[in-house]
């Protein structure tokens, strides 16, 4: 019995120390990984492109999966729908996407490089058509299992419009650049070897389902075109989207194999399946072989991608077309004029400028066609089509920069979001391809378009957008629509809070509709509606009947007025699997949702019943939050990653402290970015973690729904903020870096005895002094 149990101790202890090992080997080798940096740009971002110079695309890509900010490096343009660039794959596992994008910075292995992605989501869509170049023999097992061809960082380069790496295994460099519907790849094939090119045209990011795939090849057009639709986190909520591409090479391939899920066929110029492709053989011609592929894509027709790819491509160069997307970025870039920062704050500044641009997609193509809701053709006239609007997170603080520095493309956007509801029915939450994807809560395009009608965008139908607030808001969505509308709207008219007992995120929702009722009663009143908007203030005002006295607390509440006994408000969504103790909250504690009015915040503050404890707890909250930029646990404290937080430091305003609000507004600027492959506290939703640094950076802070901006404290000496035909310039004085108190503001030379500007003030642009202590 004694030697047993000695064998039994000493085999546990081999694996313990065979545990140990490997746990070391794995972190010595993920750490050689994301420590080793990429090359800087050199000979394409020349001295006249400094701005371009300045963004790092690496910035974001990494950190810990479930809390990355799920931003890429590969090549766009603002807004352009084909967004190129790597797919890759886990050091172990060859697990993809752990990166929603689809590149993770602690992988080592890429797949290839496809065409399509949501960028800075939790949602996993698109990967269509991956492109891999390959050397000697394919094997149909390699196909179905996928390429994983080992890189490192230090052979990427990347900036805006462009991506390249070094497969130094395989000896090849493939180069990245694009128009807004057309990849441009080009690979260089080192040394006399058979060159290959793998188009994959059932590839998704994550592995989701594909279908009713189709790939023909034209030898004598050196073309290949196909189709298929693929079913990810969205898409496969309203049917599935089909996408169409054409793919064209600047020289004849020599020979050719397609393929699907049941094997190889050499010379078969047609294949389907659920995973159809083709491998492109060329000929070993120069010791450094150069092969150009330019891939259009459509969501309407092969015709139609055939038509992007003639009319943005063409017979240019990839060079010609890398200028091109230079320029595009430069325009963009220099939108906001910045002095006096460091080098890293340049490159987090732009970095994040440059993010703002890349959703959403101008979802039509280059004859205005698209596929609306109603999965019908339609083509547009007078404006740009936009989807894949993140709007529950964008509402916060993109779309209020769209309004201030881009409003020509928020105006398309609000057109598209009418667009939409005039074809579906309803306005949209989280609209993404051509459906309704009910992702998230509320009815934020209701915030979005109030918004930008108070800020003075006013070529759309009006009448229409509130006509479609109003039809949301007071009732339920017809049955059968793709639209989910407010959940629980019957309800939450009835007892003035959306009751525990009768649905989850009881919590959150009254506060989200709330939030919304706000915005469309502040519309109404613009419009002259004055008994309408007395309707929604009051509905507005229905957050208060969650308020617990006791606990000071918003609490969930059943329909009897009873709150619910089982309360434990620092306990974590993530951490409560049953939903016993966070069911009616949505991602973050009860504690984090204690905040949440940011539209009513002298109303907020009367529910404390004691301004000073208001202020003591509200500081509690933010010096409790972890000191580590994206820890491994967040806790139930500020979280700046977590979407109904990201106002509360300008919440010290409303209490008579600004001076807190500037100490944490700068600690958070100071400590939540920086210019890493991490550099985001937590997933970047559609830009609106990078947005919130741009204005927090510049001293102001929207608050959505409203024409408000508070004041805070700016972290640059100057910046110009060029709005349309006016310059808006933000001055200091007494500026020292990294001294954030603010003695006085002046708008115009005037001062300003309060802690907020309104748009009006400076939408024909002005000079605000922050006069420093």
């Amino acid at each position: 019995m004694k030697r047993m149990l000695k064998i039994v101790l000493k085999g546990f202890l081999y694996l313990l120390v065979a545990g140990l090992v490997f746990v070391s080997w794995f972190r010595l080798k993920y750490e050689i990984i994301v420590h080793t940096r990429p090359l800087p740009e050199n000979r394409w971002a020349s001295p006249g492109y400094p701005l371009i110079r300045t963004v790092d695309p690496f910035i974001g890509t990494g950190g810990y999966p479930w809390t990355c900010a799920h931003n890429f490096p590969g090549a766009t343009l603002p807004f352009s729908m084909v967004r190129l660039g790597p797919e890759t794959a886990s050091i172990l596992t060859h697990k993809r996407a752990l990166n929603t994008s689809g590149y993770f910075y602690g992988d080592n292995k890429i797949c290839g490089f496809s065409h399509t992605r949501l960028i800075g989501t939790g949602a996993t869509d698109g990967g269509h058509f991956l492109v891999t170049p390959a050397i000697g023999h394919i094997s149909h097992n390699r196909l179905r299992k996928g390429f994983y061809i080992p890189f490192s960082h230090r052979d990427e380069t990347a900036f805006p419009g462009y991506y390249s790496v070094y497969l130094r295994k395989k000896k090849i460099l493939a180069e990245m650049t694009v128009t807004p519907h057309t990849g441009i790849h080009r690979y260089t094939f080192k040394g006399w070897r058979e060159p290959h090119l793998v188009i994959n045209a059932g590839n998704t990011l994550g592995d989701y389902t594909a279908d009713n795939g189709h790939v023909a090849v034209l030898p004598e057009k050196q073309e290949v075109e196909g189709s298929i639709r693929t079913f990810g986190t969205f898409a496969q909520r309203y049917g599935g989207v089909t996408v169409y591409f054409v793919a064209r090479f600047n020289k004849p391939f020599q020979s050719f194999t397609t393929w699907n899920e049941q094997g190889l066929f050499s010379g078969r110029d047609t294949i389907s399946g659920h995973h159809p492709g083709v491998i492109l053989d060329f000929a070993e011609t120069i010791p450094d072989n150069r092969i150009v592929l330019k891939m259009g894509i459509s969501y309407v027709s092969v015709d139609n991608a055939r038509q992007n790819l003639n009319t943005e491509a063409g017979d240019k160069s990839f060079d010609e077309i890398l200028e091109t997307a230079r320029q595009a970025w430069m325009k963009k870039l220099s939108l906001i004029d910045i002095e006096g920062a460091t080098d890293t704050q340049r490159t987090i500044f732009y970095t994040a400028l440059y993010r703002a641009f890349q959703m959403p997609t101008v979802f039509q193509d280059i004859n205005g066609e698209y596929v609306g809701f109603d999965k019908k053709i339609h083509r547009t006239t007078g404006f740009r089509y936009f989807t894949d609007m993140s709007l529950w997170d964008t509402f916060r603080t993109l779309h209020p920069l769209f309004t201030l520095i881009a409003p020509a493309d928020q105006h398309d956007m609000i057109l598209s979001l009418l667009t939409m509801a005039r074809q579906g029915g309803y306005l949209p939450r989280w609209p993404s391809g051509y459906g309704y994807t009910g992702s998230m809560l509320g009815s934020p395009a209701d915030i979005v378009i109030s918004e930008a009608w108070q800020k003075g965008l006013r070529d759309f139908d009006v009448e229409f957008a509130f006509h479609k607030m109003c039809l949301t808001a007071l009732g339920p969505t017809r049955k059968g629509s793709g639209f989910p509308g407010r959940r629980g709207i019957v309800p939450y008219l009835k007892y003035h809070f959306c009751p525990a007992d009768m649905m989850d995120k009881a919590v959150s929702k009254t506060l989200e509709y709330g939030w919304a009722d706000d915005a469309i009663g502040r519309l109404a009143a613009a419009l002259g509606k004055e008994d309408t908007a007395a309707i929604f203030f009051s509905h507005a005002h229905y957050y208060r009947n969650l308020w617990n006295p006791e606990t000071r607390y918003f609490q969930p509440r059943n329909r009897d007025g009873k709150f619910v006994k089982e309360f434990r408000p620092r306990r974590l969504s993530y951490l409560d699997n049953s939903g016993k103790y966070t069911n009616d909250y949505v991602e973050g504690s009860a504690l984090q949702w204690r905040w949440a009015v940011p539209y009513d915040p002298k109303g907020l503050i009367s529910l404390f019943g004691d301004k000073r404890y208001f202020i003591r707890e509200l500081n509690t909250f933010l010096a409790k939050q972890p000191k580590k930029l994206q820890p491994f646990f967040f806790g139930p404290y500020y979280w700046h990653g977590n979407e109904p937080d990201l106002h509360t430091a300008y919440l010290f305003n409303e209490a008579g402290r600004p001076d807190l609000t500037r100490k944490w507004v700068h600690w958070i600027l100071e400590h939540k970015y920086d210019n890493t492959y991490v550099g985001l506290e937590g997933n970047d939703d559609g830009a609106t973690l990078s947005a919130w640094y741009i204005f927090s950076t510049l001293g102001l802070y929207p608050i959505a729904g409203t024409d408000i901006y508070e004041l805070g404290t700016p972290l640059f000496r100057e910046a110009t903020i060029r709005m349309n035909d006016h310059t808006l310039r933000m001055e200091t004085e007494n500026f020292i870096p990294g001294h954030y108190d603010v003695k006085q503001v002046l708008l115009n030379g005037k001062p300003l005895n309060r802690h907020y500007i309104r748009h009006k003030e400076i939408a024909k642009g002005g000079v605000l002094k922050f006069i420093m202590n």
